[in-house]
């Protein structure tokens, strides 16, 4: 028995006998509908009181027959049938609309989003006769590169969008008896045009196209400010993480929708978007929930990321080191474990004898079941490694070498700072997340005075939190250090909210009573004017470039009177004591400093700020 979809509660032995037999109608390639097809659907459609649509194959078989309710019709799955890169999936929609209406909105996001052929509605009369048609199909778009901002208040237009090319092409309403169009030919060029562009489009991100998307309560103080902010970080995430970001789309809402995030209507229009742009994937600049993820990807058949998976990526990209790839892997199982929820009891597992029959182990449970154990193997190896760590500190603490870490925002120049300072070769890019692995590196002062620098993971505003607990152990470096030295990005328009957010994050780490100085790097991308009057708000801190040396003259003897006690302290240690606790070190713990380079001299003994400054000055001066 032919099978009806959609909306079929409520119909009647006759009506169900009349959509049944819309499954014996043929369409020939060259016709966009037959008038048999036409007169059946609109007949069905005066029954019921409700849209009836036929999705028809290009063999001529009607392939679904679909009932709606009086002003819209829901499609059935159809698979990925020929869905692949510059082919449409072979079926075209014919159906009815009772009110004389024109194509939705629902019918042209159905049209790009399932890369159907052709989406046609029949215009009905009162009395139920089809009157005209109307018909569109997906055409190729070109030349759109543009990044542009939209704000909404709700679901509606979106305000400063341009107005852009849209791929579709709409045609009538003409009269029924006057559709003059050969289908399959249409469809053909349609599907070489497509293909053709496919072969030569360009990307130059390896990842890809995106569209971002940042959703925010408009009642919030500031809220359109904050929301441009955090777009500007997301697309320098994105553009870390490799993605092309194609467009970025800003909405201010009354309340987030708890199942779509946007509206609907707005979600439709990014579906739309999307296809104007050839972008397949959306990023969003929050966390999804595990059913939010699904129901996004479901309603726009886009590749869904939000903002913790996209962070993710950027740090699985960047490790390098064992740690930081455990601790990487870690964050992510973390994170997938509740979002493993497609059930399949299809392919189940069986076991035999007593207590194994029946369905068995689902693939799901193998699933959650192997992650949970691997998650359990990678906190014991993190556990290991964390006290190798612990070791190597207490050694260094021993031979009576003060530590100095380096903490800040991501980007804001510490890997630049540790090369100035030691002559270091830390990658250093203009990147967020550039490094991840902690690097500790010696800056030897005279009179055999030295100091361990060590420069940690950049922090960043709401850090996912499977990350933050998976990183925990890095930041472990910096809990022993005598000194912190927090730099900031001077020339970053949210420096005030990046240094809120480093402090945040301090004191959850509890490293916030630990000495710190302040360093505004970037100075040579302010006006003097703009760094004068920070230095007055902060009479502590130091103005440098990390990329000029010569800057950092200051941070230097600031460095060498906040360590006098410290070494003054080490120099009652006695020599065979440290001598022995170096050949003490174990191979496998890696030395007392991981990943230790070649260190510059500072000329200036640390016995008096006056003799320091000299000394210094001398220095730069050779």
């Amino acid at each position: 028995m032919p099978t009806i979809y959609g909306n079929t509660t409520g119909l009647s032995p006759l009506a169900t006998k009349t959509l049944e037999r819309i499954y014996r109608r043929k369409v020939p390639l060259a016709s966009l509908a037959t008038p048999e097809l036409i007169k059946a659907l609109a007949e069905a459609s005066h029954e019921t009181g409700r849209q009836v649509g036929a999705l028809v194959h290009r063999s001529g078989e009607v392939d679904y027959v679909v009932v709606g309710d009086a002003t819209r019709l829901m499609l059935p799955d159809i698979g990925r049938l020929r869905a692949a890169q510059g082919r449409f999936r072979a079926l075209r929609l014919v159906h009815t609309h009772l009110f004389n209406e024109p194509l939705t909105r629902d019918d042209l996001v159905d049209l790009v989003r399932l890369r159907l052929d052709l989406v046609a509605a029949v215009q009905l009369t009162p009395q139920g006769e089809p009157k005209t048609i109307q018909y569109a199909y997906n055409v190729p778009v070109r030349g759109k590169e543009a990044i542009t901002v939209t704000v909404d208040d709700a679901d509606g237009d979106a305000d400063g969008r341009g107005k852009a090319e849209l791929p579709y092409r709409t045609v009538g309403p003409v009269a029924v008896g006057r559709v003059d169009v050969d289908f399959g030919a249409l469809i053909q060029a349609l599907e070489d045009e497509f293909a053709k562009r496919s072969r030569t489009r360009s990307v130059a991100a390896k990842d890809g196209r995106a569209i971002l998307v940042h959703v925010a309560e408009k009642a919030k103080t500031g809220a359109l400010a904050r929301a441009e902010e955090s777009l500007r970080e997301l697309t320098e995430l994105a553009g870390t993480a490799g993605v092309d970001v194609a467009d970025r789309v800003l909405q201010l809402r009354d309340r987030i929708d708890p199942r779509l995030v946007l509206g609907k209507g707005k979600l439709d229009e990014v579906v739309l978007r999307a296809s104007e742009l050839d972008a397949e994937t959306l990023v969003f600049d929050r966390d999804l929930t595990p059913s939010q993820a699904s129901a996004i990807a479901k309603h726009t058949d886009l590749k869904v990321l939000d903002r913790t998976q996209l962070i993710l990526d950027i740090f699985a990209q960047r490790a390098e080191s064992s740690d930081g790839k455990l601790q990487v892997e870690l964050a992510q199982l973390k994170y997938t474990l509740p979002r493993l929820g497609q059930k399949d009891d299809s392919l189940s597992r069986l076991t035999g004898g007593i207590g194994g029959r029946g369905p068995g182990e689902t693939k799901l449970e193998i699933g959650r079941r192997r992650a949970k154990e691997r998650v359990s193997f990678l906190e014991a190896q993190l556990k290991r490694l964390s006290r190798q760590r612990e070791q190597r500190r207490r050694r260094r603490a021993r031979l009576g070498v003060p530590v100095v870490s380096i903490v800040g925002y991501t980007n804001a120049g510490k890997s630049t700072l540790l090369n100035t300072l030691t002559g270091a070769d830390v990658l250093a890019e203009n990147k967020l997340f550039a490094t991840l692995d902690t690097r500790s590196r010696r800056l030897r002062f005279p009179e055999e005075r030295e100091v361990v620098i060590t420069d940690t993971v950049g922090f960043i505003r709401e850090l996912p939190k499977d990350l933050f607990a998976a990183f925990r152990a890095t930041f472990e470096e910096a809990a022993d250090a005598d000194l912190l030295l927090h730099v900031v990005d001077v020339s970053d328009p949210a420096r005030d909210q990046h240094i809120e957010t480093t402090e945040a994050l301090l004191t959850e780490l509890d490293l916030i009573g630990i000495p710190r100085i302040v360093v505004f790097n970037k100075a040579d991308l302010i006006a003097p004017e703009e760094g004068r009057r920070l230095l007055l708000g902060h009479p502590d801190a130091v103005l440098l470039s990390a990329t000029d040396r010569e800057t950092t003259r200051e941070l230097l003897m600031k460095l060498a009177a906040r360590l006098k006690s410290r070494w003054d302290e080490a120099a009652t240690v006695p020599v065979y004591e440290a001598e022995a606790e170096a050949e003490g070190v174990e191979p496998e713990d890696g030395g007392l400093f991981e990943g230790e380079a070649e260190s510059m001299t500072v000329l200036g003994p640390p016995s008096g700020a006056g003799e320091i400054r000299a000394r210094v000055r001398g220095t730069f001066e050779a």
